[in-house]
Order: structure tokens, then sequence, then C-alpha cells
């Protein structure tokens, strides 16, 4: 009987730190039918999302091979960037008449310029806030790593897959995971420099100083309020928290091995599943589980991790419910100022929303 009670409090406590969702809140869909296509109704293969200045949803429509924009008031929406065929051009045209190839995250900086990360094209474009031109900022277009020190134009990437901001708006950061590197770019002076990973694949020790360590598939980056920032791994199936003061690296959740556990306890010893998407939010970070077809919270003040939506099972749907909602590899989160969080249910076709207050 002792036992019991004391399984008991320790379940009661669990629930009593976790912090709640709104009650009642569900999951709906906010663009797409579960089919692939391309319409006012449709995606295909979503991937990074954001909102943008404007207020609208701009996302990776990724086999579209376009940008497009979502007006969350009309629900209407148009395309910004692509021209629907995959390959690399368009440079010192419209936007909307370039080819893109796999355009996996987006952001804007804060002027408005729209910065596009292009897998397969290995390149990181620009689309001019006032004019609509596209033109390419980093990367030449062949894969490789060179041209640190440089003219980011003519620098070599590998398969970069997302891009950041910094809190003080002067880099871009791209995750350069196929080179197992952060590469920054100075916007003012367009040059490139790697800011962290040294191209090996080896796990990374918590503490660890940013500069000189490994990293295994840097996939995504999110930053909190105070100008910390947050790096999950793809293939170390971790994340780690980056303190902006000392650049020390600091093991947030996962235990590096792939695999789904750790709900209701702590986030360090928890099995992730190919990490993809992060998105800060008060005081919490929400992760794209994308192996696992589920999003997760980590409660950064406990440590308490748990999954908000999906089942664990790929699929699509029903709704409402977000906990019997299945997804099919999720890979963009995103939360807005109201805490809206939108998520890219990638190969369900979906962009859906949950509200978390």
């Amino acid at each position: 009987m002792i036992r019991r009670r004391d399984a008991l409090k320790a379940l009661l406590a669990v629930f009593a730190t976790a912090p709640a969702m709104a009650q009642g809140s569900s999951v709906s869909t906010l663009i797409g039918t579960g089919s692939g296509g391309y319409g006012e109704l449709q995606v295909n293969n979503p991937y990074g999302l954001v909102i943008g200045p404007d207020g609208a949803l701009y996302f990776c429509d990724l086999d579209n091979q376009r940008i497009r924009r979502l007006d969350l008031r009309t629900r209407r929406t148009l395309t910004v960037a692509g021209n629907g065929q995959k390959g690399y051009s368009g440079d010192g045209t419209s936007a909307t008449g370039a080819a893109l190839n796999m355009p996996h995250e987006i952001q804007f900086d804060s002027v408005g310029h729209l910065y596009i990360a292009e897998r397969d094209n290995h390149v990181i474009r620009r689309v001019d806030a006032g004019t609509g031109v596209i033109s390419t900022l980093a990367g030449t277009g062949s894969p490789g790593f060179s041209g640190d020190g440089g003219p980011a134009s003519l620098a070599q990437l590998r398969q970069p897959h997302s891009i950041a901001l910094d809190p003080t708006r002067r880099y871009l950061l791209i995750c350069d995971i196929g080179n197992h590197r952060i590469r920054r770019v100075e916007l003012t002076t367009g040059l490139i420099e790697t800011f962290a990973g040294t191209g090996d694949r080896q796990p990374t020790p918590d503490g660890a100083a940013l500069r000189g360590t490994s990293l295994n598939g840097p996939r995504t980056l999110a930053f909190d309020s105070t100008g910390d920032w947050y790096l999950a791994l793809r293939e170390g199936n971790a994340i780690y928290r980056i303190d902006s003061k000392s650049l020390t690296l600091h093991h947030v959740a996962g235990t590096g091995e792939q695999g789904y556990s750790g709900d209701g306890g702590q986030a360090r010893v928890a099995k992730l599943g190919g990490p993809k998407g992060l998105a800060w939010w008060n005081d919490s970070l929400y992760v794209a589980d994308t192996e696992n077809h589920v999003i997760r919270q980590i409660e950064l003040k406990t440590g308490l991790i748990r999954s908000v939506l999906g089942t664990g099972q790929r699929g699509d749907g029903p709704e409402p419910d977000p906990r019997r909602c299945a997804l099919a590899r999720p890979h963009g989160v995103f939360v807005d100022a109201e805490g809206v969080l939108y998520v890219g249910d990638s190969e369900a076709h979906r962009i859906r929303t949950l509200r978390l207050t």
C-alpha cells in the first residue's frame, strides 16, 4: 500500500509540474487535404514555417518547390518564391519565376528580407523585401566545404537544412548539416565563417566549449528570450542549449540513441527520433520529433518532457484530440505571440494548429 501511495504521489507531481494547455485544446487543419497537391486547399509536403512581418503565415511547400504565403484572415494563398520547377535559376529576377530545389526553412530579417535554405541546391537564397528579386546569399550551387573568411556567395555548403537570425539580427546562422557545422554569415559584409562544429560526427560532451566541439548532424536552431539558443542534432538524437555568454554546450534532451521513450520524466534521459524542428515559447521548447511522428514539449524549468501532439504512430488524424491525432513525419514548428503552435505535418500534407494557452 505504501509503495502504491508513493507511486501515486510521484505521478501527481509530474502532472502538477507540467504546464497545462488550454482547457479543451484541440488540433485542427489550417490548410491541406491529406493528399499532396498545389492549390488554395492543398499543399505538398510542408516543411519550415514562420509568421512574417505582415502577420501572414509563410511556409516551405517542399515538393511544390515553392515558398507560399497564407493570409490567416482570408485563408487565401499566394506564391512568393519558386516557379514549381526543381532547379537552380532566376537570380537577379522576380522570386516567383525562380527555380528552387527542396526549400527546407525560411526566415525574415529585421527589414523584411526573406531567406530560404535550399537543401539540394546547397545555397541560401534571399528575396528582397522591396523588389521581390531573388539572389544567392551563400553557397555556389555545388556541395562541399570551403570559403570561410571570404564572401558567403563564393563559399561551399553541403545540404543546408535550417537557418536562424541571431538575437542581434547581425548574423544569419546556417545549419550546414552535411558538413556537421554551423556556419555564420555577417549580413552587412556578406562574410562567412564556421561558428560551431568540427566536421566530425562524434558525440557532443555536456559543458564543452562551442568552438572545437563535434556536432553530429546540427539540424535546427531556436532562441529563447534571454538570447540563449537551442540546437537539435538530427543524427545525434539530442538537444543542447548554447549559453550565449560563455558559448558552452549544455545537454537538454535525448540520450543519443534513437527511440521514443521518457514522457513524464526528465528529457535528458528520454529517447528522440531524429528531431528536425524547434520552437521556443513561454519557457518551453517544442520539438518536431520527426521519426516518432509527434510534437514534444520540454518544460525548461523542470526538465520534464511530454508529447503534446501525435500518437507515436504514423498516420493522418483524426482531429480534434491532439493525443489521438496521428502525424506523418512532421518537420516545421512555430509558436506565435498568442501561443498558437503551427506544425508542418509534412507527409500528411497538412499544416495543423494547436493552441497552447
